[in-house]
C-alpha cells in the first residue's frame, strides 16, 4: 500500500491535506450560505418590497374606486325619485316663478339623496341642452355648461357601457356625470357631481417616501400627493400594457402602476431606488461582512487545529493499516487528551469485534448446516429402513397385491428423490408434509392397523418456507421411542394452525411421553445453542440418528428470533407428548 502511495507525483503532508480539505469545504459552506441568504432572504425581501408597492398602488386605486362608487350610488338615489322626471319635462325658464319652484324642488331631492354627510363639492342638474337648471350648493356662480361635451357625440357609447362619465375640467375640477334616464332609456337631463379634491388626494397621504399620481384615461392628471413634483416627475410616467406592473425610469426610480377596471384611472407610485432596496442592501452588506469575517477566522482556526490533531490521527491511521484477518486489534495511547479519538478507537474496536463474531458465526452456521444435512441424510436413508421397505414390497408382490406394490414403489421413489435433490434449497411446508405422508404410508405397511395417523393441512402451507427434513425426524422419534412401552393402536397426529401473523405445526402421539427432566434438558440445550454456547451434536437428545437440538437450530438458521419451539406432555389425555413449532409469517415480525 505504501508503494502505491509513492507513485504519486505530488506528496502533500497530512496537515496540508487536512487544511485544504476543510478550506474547500468551508468555501463551499460559506458560498452556499451566501447563495442561501441571497435566495431565501434577500430575493424574497426584494420581492416583498416590490409587492408592497404594487399593493399600495392597488390600495390607492381601490379607495378612489370606493369614492367613485359612492357617487354612483348617490346619483342612483336621485334617479330613483320619479318626481325628477316630471320636473325635467317642464321647459320653463330658470328665472321665472315656475323655473325657481322647479329648482327648489330639485334641491330638495338632492338634499334627501345626499343626507347629513357631504363628501362632494357640488351637485348640478342640467337639461337636455346642457344648460344648468339647479345647483345644490351654488358656490360657483357660473357653473360649467355641458354643451361642449354633448356636442362631441361620443356620450351615447359611454352611457351604454358604464352609465356615467368622469371628466376633468380645465379648472382642474373632476366631475361625475350621468344621464337622468328612465327605465325605457329616455333621457330627461344630466346630473353632474363635482368631486371634492381633498377626497381624491386623501388615499395618497400614507405614502410619505413616494410620490403618488392618478391619471385619467386620456393621461390628464386627476390628483397627486402633496409631496409630488408634478413638473419633474409627470413626464416620466409612461403608459404600459397590462393592468398593473412595475418598471424603472431613467432616474432609477421604481414606478408601480395599477389601472382601475371601473374608473379607468391609473395610479402611479414613484419611489426612489434607495427607499425600495434600502433594507435589502443593508442585509446584503451585513451578510457579506459577516461571511468575510467568518472565513478569515475559520482559516486561522483550521490551520492551528490541524497541527494539534495531526499526531494522534497519524497514530490511528498507522494502527488501522496494520489490521488484517489475523490481527483485528487497534491500540491507541489511552493517555491522549483527545476524547473523540479515544471514542473513535473504541467504536472501531467494537466494529472489528462484531465483524469477527459475524465471521465466526457464519462459519459455524455453514458447519452446522452441513452437519445437519449429513445427519439428516444418514437418518433418512438408513440401510435398515430401505431394507424393510423393500422386504415389504417383495411380500406384497408374492401375495399378488400389485396396486400396493406400485404405491409403495412410488412412495419410496418420491421419498428418495425429495431427500437427495437440491440439498440446500428451502422447500414449502406443503412439500414437507407430503414427504411425511409418504414416510408414514411406508411405515404403516409394516405396522398395519397398529398404527393410526392423520395430517391436517391448509392451502397457505404452500407459501411457508422451511429447510428440508424438519418434520419427519420428530415423527420417526414417535415410532422409534414413544411407543416402546405402549400398547397399540399407536396414534400420530400432525396439525397445522394459523394465528394472527403466525403459523404453527403440532406433532402429537399417545406414547409414554417425556420425563420432566428430559424436557428441561431439551429446552435448556436449545436455549444454550442460541448464544453459541452449545454446538450442534449429532447424538444429543436423540431422534433416531439426529438430535432434536440440531433440527430446531436448522429452523433457527432460517427464522432467527422469529421461531418458537416447545415440547410438553399431554395433560388432557394423560398419554403421549406434543412437539410445537411456531414461526412468523413475515420477515419483520419483531
Amino acid at each position: 500500500m505504501n508503494r502505491k502511495f509513492g507513485k504519486n507525483q505530488f506528496q502533500a503532508s497530512l496537515q496540508t491535506k487536512f487544511f485544504l480539505t476543510f478550506v474547500v469545504l468551508l468555501l463551499i459552506v460559506l458560498g452556499s450560505f451566501l447563495v442561501y441568504v441571497n435566495l431565501i432572504v434577500i430575493q424574497p425581501l426584494k420581492e416583498k418590497t416590490e409587492n408592497e408597492k404594487l399593493m399600495s398602488a392597488e390600495k390607492v386605486s381601490d379607495q378612489l374606486d370606493i369614492y367613485i362608487d359612492s357617487q354612483n350610488q348617490l346619483s342612483q338615489r336621485i334617479l330613483s325619485n320619479k318626481d325628477i322626471f316630471i320636473m325635467l319635462t317642464d321647459d320653463a325658464a330658470s328665472q321665472t316663478f315656475e323655473g325657481l319652484s322647479r329648482s327648489r324642488k330639485l334641491k330638495d331631492i338632492m338634499f334627501q339623496a345626499i343626507g347629513p354627510s357631504l363628501n362632494i363639492q357640488d351637485m348640478i342638474i342640467y337639461n337636455l341642452e346642457g344648460s344648468v337648471i339647479a345647483s345644490y350648493i351654488g358656490y360657483d356662480m357660473t357653473p360649467p355648461s355641458l354643451k361642449p361635451l354633448l356636442e362631441l357625440g361620443e356620450t351615447s357609447e359611454i352611457w351604454s357601457r358604464k352609465g356615467y362619465l368622469l371628466q376633468r375640467e380645465q379648472t382642474g375640477r373632476v366631475s361625475f356625470i350621468r344621464p337622468i334616464m328612465n327605465q325605457n332609456g329616455e333621457i330627461f337631463g344630466y346630473l353632474s357631481i363635482q368631486l371634492d379634491q381633498a377626497y381624491l388626494e386623501m388615499p395618497a397621504e400614507g405614502l410619505a417616501d413616494s410620490e403618488v399620481f392618478v391619471l385619467g384615461q386620456d393621461g390628464q392628471l386627476i390628483s397627486s400627493s402633496k409631496n409630488a413634483v408634478v413638473e419633474k416627475t409627470l413626464p416620466a410616467l409612461e403608459p404600459r400594457s397590462g393592468a398593473s406592473g412595475m418598471y424603472m425610469d431613467e432616474q432609477q426610480n421604481y414606478i408601480t402602476y395599477y389601472q382601475s377596471g371601473s374608473s379607468d384611472w391609473t395610479t402611479y407610485i414613484v419611489t426612489p431606488k434607495q427607499a425600495v432596496l434600502g433594507p435589502v442592501s443593508s442585509i446584503r452588506n451585513i451578510s457579506i461582512l459577516l461571511i468575510t469575517s467568518l472565513m478569515l477566522f475559520s482559516f486561522f482556526y483550521i490551520y492551528f487545529s490541524a497541527k494539534n490533531l495531526l499526531l494522534p490521527i497519524r497514530k490511528l491511521r498507522s494502527q488501522i493499516l496494520r489490521v488484517n484477518y489475523s490481527n483485528m486489534n487497534v491500540k491507541v495511547d489511552s493517555r491522549s487528551h483527545n476524547n473523540e479519538l479515544i471514542l473513535l478507537n473504541e467504536a472501531f474496536q467494537e466494529l472489528l469485534e462484531r465483524l469477527q463474531q459475524s465471521i465466526e458465526r457464519e462459519k459455524l452456521a455453514l458447519h452446522e448446516e452441513i452437519k445437519a444435512r449429513n445427519s439428516a441424510l444418514q437418518a433418512q436413508i438408513a440401510p435398515h429402513f430401505i431394507h424393510n421397505v423393500l422386504y415389504l414390497i417383495s411380500i406384497a408382490a408374492q401375495e399378488g397385491k400389485d396396486q400396493v406394490v406400485q404405491d409403495m414403489c412410488k412412495q419410496l421413489s418420491d421419498s428418495l428423490r425429495y431427500v437427495v435433490s437440491s440439498p440446500y434449497q428451502h422447500v414449502s411446508l406443503s412439500d414437507e408434509l407430503a414427504y411425511t405422508r409418504n414416510y408414514l404410508s411406508l411405515v404403516q405397511q409394516k405396522y398395519e392397523d397398529d398404527l393410526e395417523w392423520d395430517i391436517e393441512s391448509d392451502d397457505i402451507t404452500g407459501l411457508i418456507q422451511l429447510p428440508r427434513l424438519v418434520i419427519q425426524p420428530f415423527v420417526e422419534n414417535c415410532i422409534e421411542h414413544a411407543f416402546k412401552n405402549t400398547d397399540p393402536p399407536w396414534r400420530i397426529s400432525i396439525r397445522f394452525k394459523l394465528y394472527n401473523g403466525l403459523w404453527a405445526i403440532e406433532i402429537s402421539d399417545n406414547g409414554e411421553g417425556f420425563a420432566d427432566d428430559k424436557i428441561k434438558e431439551i429446552l435448556g440445550n436449545i436455549h444454550d445453542s442460541d448464544s453459541g454456547a452449545l454446538e450442534l451434536q449429532t447424538n444429543s437428545t436423540g431422534i433416531g440418528n439426529m438430535g432434536m437440538v440440531n433440527t430446531v437450530n436448522r429452523l433457527k438458521l432460517m427464522y432467527k428470533n422469529r421461531l418458537f419451539f416447545n415440547v410438553y406432555n399431554n395433560a388432557d389425555t394423560g398419554k403421549g407428548a406434543t412437539i410445537q413449532i411456531i414461526a412468523s409469517l413475515t420477515k419483520d415480525f419483531y
